[in-house]
């Protein structure tokens, strides 16, 4: 029966997509001797936000993530970044393949607001994989086989590597979402100011909101 062990050998920005992604190079090895005909692997990737140093300002960006630095030794956990599917064709011994990770500047979504927060250095990422493999038998005789729970593959992802997806995907640009009402009321704001841009009229509000704080 097959014994598939996974790596990350690298990871590198996609520059052609529908979507933000990146691209990881995964290492797939049976280290069994049955040849492989596919696997349907199932992926989820974790940010393993303990394995990592933070400085002042990137702990003050995580407020929203994990709290106040000092309650960090309750708060600060592994989190859940993306779940992937793949399906990796016929190979004997070993193979490498494309793994593309969708990425999303939504500031919504935990590992946007996680990734925004630092400044440099590398995000420790936890593959953890499951699935199915069918491999050939004795005579060619086609078998089904489950990838075993406690696969897993660890990689440390250079942070530029997300923010060289960004930007290349939105230069110079960020995203926020908002309700509908509060979107129509910023959008009424902006037209009764006759404010030529979506900036000026958040600008135009924060001018104003700072200037009530100092009366």
């Amino acid at each position: 029966m097959p014994d598939l062990d996974f790596g990350i050998e690298g990871a590198e920005v996609l520059e052609y997509a529908a979507v933000p992604s990146l691209l990881f190079k995964l290492r797939v090895e049976n280290l069994e001797e049955e040849p492989i005909r596919s696997v349907s692997l199932n992926t989820q990737v974790r940010i393993a936000a303990t394995q990592r140093h933070y400085d002042t300002a990137e702990q003050q960006r995580l407020l929203e993530v994990f709290g106040a630095p000092h309650r960090w030794g309750q708060t600060l956990r592994s989190l859940l970044w993306a779940h992937t599917t793949l399906q990796v064709p016929r190979f004997s011994g070993s193979t490498v393949v494309d793994m593309p990770i969708p990425c999303t500047y939504d500031m919504e979504v935990i590992g946007s607001k996680y990734f925004h927060a630092l400044e440099d250095g590398e995000v420790p990422l936890e593959f953890l994989f499951s699935g199915t493999v069918f491999y050939a038998a004795e005579g060619g005789r086609l078998q089904v086989a489950r990838i075993s729970w406690e696969k897993e593959a660890e990689f440390r992802m250079p942070v530029r590597l997300w923010k060289e997806t960004m930007e290349r995907y939105f230069p110079n640009s960020a995203w926020i979402r908002l309700h509908k009402d509060a979107f129509d009321q910023l959008y009424d704001y902006k037209v009764r100011m006759g404010l030529p841009t979506w900036e000026a009229a958040v600008e135009a509000l924060l001018r104003a909101s700072e200037q009530g704080v100092e009366r």
